[in-house]
Order: structure tokens, then sequence, then C-alpha cells
């Protein structure tokens, strides 16, 4: 028998996310999550997250880009660039140039274990987009692309 001082709290059946449901950020967030989940697991043979991946290709695709435009490009810190320009270059995926016109920039250029791995790495990246997008045709995809740009670009 309950006390008298503590009140009956019905269970919940079923959780309501309606609200949520209406929202931009929450259905963002829960796609990307998805997304990034399954993203994260086939990258992981290449040996790249999502940030090293997407460094490498603006640097496969852009070969001189400096760590001042890759910054503006992927909405990346400075500070957050160096360590991570540094792991690529270790892994000897990407290699400093100096810049042919400015004496104090350096471009980043990818060799050829990077181009090798980033065509691969980026097959794999196609291939998973598909699957991912299995529900949507290819003009929703297209509109979800544009609508997504419309927020951050």
């Amino acid at each position: 028998m309950p006390s008298p001082t503590k009140k009956s709290v019905p269970a919940i059946d079923e959780v309501d996310t309606s609200y949520l449901e209406t929202l931009i950020g929450y259905n963002a967030r829960r796609a990307a999550l998805t997304v990034i989940s399954q993203f994260v697991e086939h990258m992981a043979v290449y040996g790249l997250n999502p940030v090293e991946f997407s460094v490498m290709s603006v640097v496969v695709h852009n070969p001189g880009v400096t760590s001042r435009q890759l910054c503006a490009a992927l909405n990346i810190l400075p500070p957050n660039l160096v360590g991570l320009v540094q792991l690529l270059e270790n892994r000897r995926l990407i290699e400093r140039k100096p810049h042919p016109h400015d004496g104090r920039a350096v471009g980043l250029h990818p060799t050829q274990i990077g181009e090798a791995l980033m065509a691969k790495a980026e097959v794999t990246a196609r291939e998973l987009e598909i699957h991912t997008c299995s529900k949507l045709t290819p003009n929703q995809i297209q509109t979800l692309v544009t609508l997504l740009q419309k927020i951050y670009l």
C-alpha cells in the first residue's frame, strides 16, 4: 500500500518525442548520429575519422591548399588543424611544400600514399551514402543536401 505522503506515478508505456521531432536541431542531430556512426565504422579500415577524411579530401582535391584555406573551408580552428596536419604528415599521407606565391605560406599536398588511400576511402564513402540514403529518391537526396547547406553556408 502506498504511503499517504507519496503520490502514485503512472508508468510510461510509450515515450512521446513528438515535440522534439518538430525541431530541426533534434532531427539533424539524430540523422548525424546515424550517419557518423556508420561512417566511423567504415572508415576505420583506412584509419580515418570524419575530420581526417574531410581534411584529406580537401587536400587531395586541392593540392597546395594552405592551412588557412583549409580552416576556412572546413570551419576548423587553426590550433586544432596543427596537430591534425602533423598526424597526417607522420602517416605520410600529406606533405608540406613552399607556396609558389607567398613565401610565408606552406601548401599541403597529398602524397601518392595519401592519394591511393583517399581513392579507396572516397569510394567507400560514396557507397555508404548510397546505402544510408536508400530510403530517399535522388531528388530527395539533392533537396536534403541543398537544404542542409542553406543552414551552414
